[in-house]
């Protein structure tokens, strides 16, 4: 990294640590799927003055699938070429970056996280998280953001690296308690080591680690801007733990309900299930707002809350804004395919949408919303035809070996693998690969050499039944501003 890097680096961002206090947005764009909430919905977003996120989950193969496509987006090498560390852009390069061949159909393998990843891929994870947050941040002045799960605990330290490289605003991050993330921030601002607890199926955590000045080559960097932290939770007690125990500042919270696309928070209270298998909510799992703002910290609601009269109703009960998913996922801006957003908005606008809270779904085992769609995982023909494998792998759980090693499964790899490994046989049942899904739903999915194209997985909130309003009712395209411009008419009139 030469003298003028670090001094571009330092001017780039001077504001310090911590950030001012700032003016938040009230409205917060849903960081959704993998590649849904891209750069481009982001920046769209962020434009108009309100929050946009960026998906930080499976960077590092969306990036180098992006560039492997046909026509790739010059803005992607553009991006690269921002990277205050050029000798990891060019070892990126060289080891995952092939020539561009049209017509290319198999996408360049990458290897699996792990608790000791190998160097590359470490690179390959930050550098990715960089290109997301600054393209979504070129030429504007607007707050943006990066949403992570804390379940994909693996790739999150290179991730929130990479993002505050390039000035990413905040952090998101829920699917777990994340009461660790405050100190990381605080240690990464800094360019100090940071290290995660990561639990292990059958026994104890092992210690996971990211150290910056690897990167840096020993050059002492200016500190970088400490993003606010919002948790994503939904009750007032995670609410309440976060903002007491954490390992340092909490800056707010998004409360999200059951009705929210991708992954829920299972019911509190009971194990019954509807008619179609779809867990039951009930008032335990409604959380109490007046504890929440007792904790004197701003929060969002989110889960159907994309009208004007729901945001006026959560500013009424003291909630700063809402966080909005769903109507930004099927804007023009979003990454989802084209078609597929088509499709969904022509079910929304013949009101003829089925999403289920699927309890099976997910290799987490966290219920997750699928939208039945002909074509994608949801249909029994497509899930039935597929055959298991596991090849991406965010969602594989360490696990210890009966020698004490740490081993990775996945409830959705094949079941004679996962059972091979100690898995339970009922919990591999119906899960679907959400790695591969969700990135075909993106237009990233793998062909394999049997030249079979990984299908698609549609999720989506319980609001995609009304989405088409957006649209004049419709399933014409709308565009992100179009959303927040209706969304906004709750304050401005």
């Amino acid at each position: 990294m030469t003298a003028v890097m670090v001094r571009e680096l330092r001017e780039a961002h001077c504001h310090g640590v911590p950030r001012p206090v700032p003016d938040h947005p009230v409205i917060i764009q849903g960081g959704m799927g993998i590649g849904v909430s891209g750069w481009q919905l982001a920046r769209a977003v962020s434009m108009t003055g309100q929050l946009g996120v960026v998906s930080g989950t499976a960077l590092a193969h969306v990036l180098v699938r992006r560039l492997e496509i046909d026509n790739p987006d010059p803005a992607l090498e553009a991006a690269m070429g921002w990277f205050p560390f050029p000798d990891v852009v060019e070892r990126v390069r060289r080891r995952y970056l092939r020539p561009h061949r049209a017509g290319r159909k198999r996408f360049s393998s990458i290897p699996m996280h792990s608790l000791s990843p190998p160097a590359h891929l470490t690179e390959l994870t930050v550098l990715a998280s960089f290109v997301e947050v600054a393209l979504a941040k070129r030429d504007h002045g607007g707050l943006v953001g990066i949403n992570l799960l804390e379940k994909v605990t693996v790739p999150n330290l290179p991730s929130l690296y990479g993002a505050m490289l390039a000035g990413v605003d905040y952090v998101l991050m829920g699917a777990g308690v994340p009461r660790a993330i405050p100190a990381v921030l605080d240690q990464l601002a800094t360019h100090q080591a940071a290290s995660l607890a990561v639990s292990v199926i059958g026994g104890g955590h092992e210690s996971l680690r990211f150290d910056p000045g690897v990167l840096a080559g020993g050059v002492d960097l200016p500190p970088l801007p400490r993003p606010y932290f919002l948790a994503i939770v939904s009750s007032d007690v995670l609410a309440t733990v976060l903002a007491r125990k954490s390992s340092g500042r909490v800056d707010g919270f998004v409360v999200e309900g059951p009705e929210a696309g991708g992954h829920n928070a299972p019911p509190r209270a009971t194990a019954a299930t509807g008619p179609n298998g779809d867990p039951l909510y009930g008032a335990r799992d409604l959380p109490d707002l007046g504890r929440i703002r007792a904790l004197g910290l701003p929060f969002w609601l989110a889960g159907s809350y994309a009208t004007p009269e729901r945001l006026a109703e959560a500013r009424r009960l003291g909630a700063h804004g809402v966080q909005v998913g769903t109507a930004f996922a099927l804007c023009r801006e979003s990454g989802m395919r084209d078609d597929l957003k088509a499709s969904l908005l022509r079910l929304s606008a013949q009101g003829d949408v089925a999403v289920r809270t699927d309890p099976r779904a997910s290799p987490t085992g966290m219920p997750f919303k699928v939208v039945r769609l002909s074509g994608t995982l949801s249909d029994g023909a497509i899930y039935a035809e597929r055959k298991r494998r596991c090849d991406v792998g965010y969602l594989r759980q360490p696990f210890r070996t009966a020698d004490g090693r740490v081993g990775y499964r996945c409830p959705a790899e094949p079941e004679r693998d996962f059972q091979a490994k100690g898995g339970e046989p009922a919990d591999a049942a119906n899960r679907m690969c959400l790695c591969n899904g969700l990135l075909a739903t993106i237009g990233l999915g793998q062909r394999h050499a049997s030249g079979y194209d990984e299908p698609p997985v549609a999720t989506a909130g319980q609001d995609l039944r009304t989405i088409a309003r957006f649209s004049d009712g419709s399933g014409s395209p709308y565009s992100a501003a179009d959303v927040v411009t209706r969304l906004l008419t709750a304050i401005t009139g």
